[in-house]
């Protein structure tokens, strides 16, 4: 019996990649006259990769890699002026407003009259406090956590915070990664929804269509009847 749902935020309750893409573009357009599109994004890619250890993920972490790559794609010839620019990228996007995905309103509301509800998402914590303050969906949640990491010891760690049996938990979000494989490992309830956009990290192979705790949906206003057949 389901009494807790967690859900992610970023993509799963507001719009987040579709921004990040947009700058990536303007990023590959900035340094288009030192290389191809391609050799940007797979060697920003890479550094991203190698920095997420030391800088996490969010906007931030994203600026100091694109501020390493143009370093080292452009041999130090970067400008102060072009670092500038990735820098005001950054800020732009800090700044940018909240929207909210269709539906997330309204579902939250029906839900939290019937299921305690959890925020749990990764990310820069200011940012991602801005975001959820923002949204104005904090009266829906009985808790929220901003953590660094999202695997099966995060969450395993939460539920045993707030007295949560896996068994009584489902967790909604994008990422096949950190939303719905380590819930599934744990022994909970995972609904995948997915994005038009997924960041390469975050990609990972569906759970086999029989498994009996995973569901996929096309939008999160199908949440409360499946719930209901739960």
């Amino acid at each position: 019996m389901i009494t807790t749902i967690g859900f992610d935020a970023d993509d799963t309750l507001w719009h987040t990649e579709t921004l990040f893409e947009k700058t990536h573009q303007k990023y590959k357009e900035l340094l288009s006259r030192y290389h191809d599109s391609k050799t940007v994004e797979t060697t920003l890619y890479a550094t991203e990769m190698r920095n997420l250890e030391l800088f996490g993920y969010g906007i931030k972490s994203f600026t100091l890699s694109a501020i390493e790559t143009a370093i080292t794609l452009t041999n130090g010839k970067i400008s102060a002026d072009e670092i500038k620019i990735i820098l005001d990228f950054s800020k732009k996007m800090l700044r940018h407003p909240v929207e909210l995905l269709a539906g997330v309103p309204e579902t939250l509301h029906f839900l939290s009259k019937h299921y305690k509800i959890i925020l749990i998402t990764k990310g820069d914590l200011r940012d991602q406090e801005r975001k959820f303050s923002e949204s104005d969906l904090s009266p829906y949640f009985k808790y929220s956590e901003i953590v660094s990491e999202k695997t099966v010891s995060t969450y395993k760690k939460i539920l045993h915070r707030y007295k949560i049996a896996p068994e009584n938990f489902l967790m909604v979000g994008n990422s096949l990664k950190s939303d719905i494989i380590p819930i599934l490992e744990l022994g909970g309830t995972a609904v995948y929804l997915p994005y038009p956009l997924t960041w390469a990290h975050e990609k990972a192979c569906l759970p086999p269509k029989d498994h009996n705790y995973f569901y996929q949906l096309e939008h999160i206003e199908e949440l409360p009847a499946l719930l209901t057949t739960l």
